[in-house]
């Protein structure tokens, strides 16, 4: 029995045979009785303010518009607080890294020639 239903009495409706076969098959894949299928349906199109007649699609334009209007007002934040919090305090505290290190000297002193000397040509080398 249907929950909260169970005191009421049954009405019947006149439809089609096929109509009828469709509504079936269609209460048994979801697992609902048919008095239920039908209420949800019929709570769904109140609900949502539309006619079984009317096409879904400008419907869902207009959902998605106002979904890629709050993406773009998420993005919008998120930049803003990248440029007024992020990057300011990643900047505060690399100088703060670059001020703490302290300037190392190399610890191998390398000798640096001044002025390099002509090779000097010696005998027996030979020369190609």
């Amino acid at each position: 029995m249907d929950k909260g239903y169970e005191k009421e009495r049954f009405e019947s409706l006149s439809i089609k045979r096929s109509v009828a076969k469709k509504f079936r098959s269609y209460c048994k894949s979801i697992s609902k009785s048919q008095s239920i299928t039908l209420l949800l349906m019929l709570e769904f199109f109140r609900d949502h303010g539309i006619s079984p007649m009317d096409s879904l699609g400008p419907h869902l334009m207009a959902s998605e518009v106002r979904i890629l209007k709050r993406i773009n007002a998420v993005i919008a934040i998120m930049r803003d607080m990248e440029k007024t919090q992020t990057k300011p305090t990643a900047a505060m505290i690399l100088s703060l890294f670059e001020e703490s290190a302290p300037n190392e000297k190399p610890l191998i002193l390398e000798k640096k020639l001044t002025e390099e000397k002509p090779l000097k040509y010696r005998e027996g080398q030979d020369e190609n």
